[in-house]
C-alpha cells in the first residue's frame, strides 16, 4: 500500500510539472569551446556559454541577441564570490534557459521577433561584457575577460548564419542592458554592409547620479568606477567620449557617449528604475534607520518627501536624455512611469493583456515599430501615479 501511496504522489509531481511546464520554450546551453584560443572565460576560467533558438519561415536569416543581466562585482572579494556562482561560471549555469517575452517563438506573445534566430548570452564576468584583464596573486586567480567573451561568441555566431544576417537586433536586460549600449557599434561593425543592424537597452541606462542622500560609497556610479579600474574596462569605451571628458570612466554611463552611436538605438526605461532606486538612489548605506523601508516594499507607502527625492530622479533621467529625444532621427524611446525593472524578458510587461503601455502602445508594438520604421517611437509617459497600466510591484527587487 506504502508503495502504491508513493508511486502515485510521483505521478502526481510528474503530470504536475508538465503542466507548469507546458507553453515554456526551454533551450540548451551552447559552450563556446573555442574561446580559450582567444582569451576568453568566464571569472572563474570556465568557458561563456549562450543559447540559441533557430528561427524559421520569414525570420530564418534574421537574428536577435540578448544579453543576460545580474548586476556587477566591484572589488576582489566580490568577484570571487561571484565567481562560485551562475554569474561568474558556466560550472553553475542552468543547462536549459526559459525563452519568453522579446526571446518567445509564440507569434501571439511575440508578433515581430517571434521567428528570428533568437540568442541568450550568459553573463559571468561581472563588468557587463566589457572588461579585458586578469587578477593573480599567487592564490586566486579571476578573468576579467568581457571583451573576449562578447568577440568570442559572435565569432562562433557568424559561421552558423549571423554573418548572413538580414536584420540583427542587439538587446538586454539591466547590466546587459548596458551592455547593448556598449557594445553596439562593434555589433554594427561585425556583420556585413547591407545587414539592417539596431540596438535595444532594457533597463540599462544607469545614470551618473550618486544618490541624493550623500552615501557614495555604494552608489552605482561608484561601482562603474571601481569596475573600470578593477577589470580594464576603460581602454575599451568610446573613444570619441574618453578623450572629451576629463575623467574617461565616467564613459561606461550612456548619457555620456550616447550622442556618438551611430547605429539606430531604441532606449526602454522606467523613469523610476527599481534597482536604481534601491541601489543609486537609496542603498542601504544611506537608509542606516530604515526611513525608506516601507517605501522600497511598496510606492503607496512613500511619504510626500520621498515621492519628491523620485520625482527629482525622473526629471534627471529625463533630462539625460532630452537631447537623444530631440536630436535623434533613428532613436526610439519608451519611457514609462512604472516601479519596475527589466520589461523585455517578462511576458506579463513586453506583451500580454494589461501588459504596461504609453498612449495604448505596449513595449512590443513600439520596439517593433520603431525597428521596422512603422512608425516614429518615442514615448514618454506622465509622471508617477497617472498610468493605470503599471503593475508596480516592487518588493521582490532588494
Amino acid at each position: 500500500m506504502e508503495l502504491a501511496v508513493a508511486m502515485l504522489l510521483i505521478l502526481l509531481n510528474l503530470a504536475s510539472w508538465c503542466v507548469l511546464s507546458e507553453g515554456r520554450l526551454l533551450v540548451d546551453m551552447t559552450l563556446v569551446s573555442d574561446a580559450s584560443s582567444i582569451g576568453a572565460f568566464c571569472l572563474d576560467g570556465s568557458l561563456p556559454a549562450y543559447h540559441l533558438h533557430r528561427g524559421f519561415g520569414a525570420g530564418a536569416s534574421n537574428w536577435l541577441l540578448q544579453f543576460e543581466g545580474g548586476g556587477w562585482c566591484n572589488d576582489i572579494q566580490s568577484c570571487l564570490d561571484r565567481a562560485k556562482t551562475k554569474h561568474g561560471s558556466s560550472l553553475y549555469m542552468n543547462k536549459l534557459e526559459d525563452f519568453n517575452g522579446i526571446l518567445s517563438n509564440d507569434a501571439s506573445l511575440n508578433p515581430d521577433f517571434y521567428n528570428w534566430n533568437r540568442v541568450k548570452l550568459r553573463y559571468c564576468d561581472g563588468g557587463s561584457f566589457s572588461g579585458d584583464a586578469k587578477f593573480d596573486n599567487g592564490t586566486s586567480v579571476l578573468y576579467f575577460r568581457g571583451q573576449k567573451i562578447w568577440e568570442a561568441i559572435i565569432l562562433d555566431l557568424l559561421p552558423k548564419g549571423l554573418g548572413n544576417a538580414d536584420k540583427a537586433l542587439l538587446s538586454g536586460c539591466s547590466a546587459g542592458g548596458l551592455s547593448s549600449f556598449l557594445q553596439c557599434e562593434n555589433f554594427y561593425r561585425a556583420l556585413p554592409t547591407n545587414t539592417s543592424v539596431k540596438c535595444l537597452s532594457d533597463a540599462g541606462f544607469f545614470l551618473d547620479e550618486c544618490n541624493f542622500l550623500k552615501s557614495v560609497f555604494h552608489c552605482v556610479c561608484c561601482v562603474y568606477i571601481l569596475n573600470c579600474s578593477l577589470q580594464g574596462i576603460e581602454k575599451n569605451l568610446d573613444k570619441n567620449c574618453t578623450s572629451f571628458l576629463d575623467n574617461p570612466k565616467l564613459c561606461m554611463f550612456p548619457q555620456y557617449f550616447l550622442n556618438y552611436m551611430a547605429t539606430p538605438f531604441f532606449i526602454l526605461n522606467t523613469a523610476y528604475d527599481v534597482y536604481q532606486f534601491h541601489h543609486a538612489l537609496v542603498p542601504p548605506s544611506a537608509d542606516m534607520n530604515g526611513d525608506w523601508k516601507r517605501c522600497k516594499l511598496s510606492i503607496a507607502s512613500c511619504t510626500p518627501q520621498q515621492l519628491d527625492i523620485l520625482q527629482g530622479f525622473r526629471g534627471d533621467m529625463l533630462a539625460a536624455l532630452s537631447s537623444f529625444l530631440k536630436d535623434s532621427t533613428s532613436g526610439g524611446m519608451f519611457i514609462n512611469s512604472c516601479f519596475a525593472h527589466c520589461q523585455s524578458e517578462t511576458q506579463e510587461t513586453w506583451f500580454a493583456l494589461g501588459s504596461p503601455s504609453i498612449q495604448d502602445k505596449t513595449i512590443a508594438g513600439a520596439v517593433g515599430d520603431w525597428y521596422f520604421s512603422r512608425n516614429i517611437s518615442k514615448l514618454i509617459d506622465c509622471a508617477y501615479p497617472c498610468d493605470a497600466s503599471c503593475h508596480n510591484i516592487i518588493a521582490q527587487v532588494s
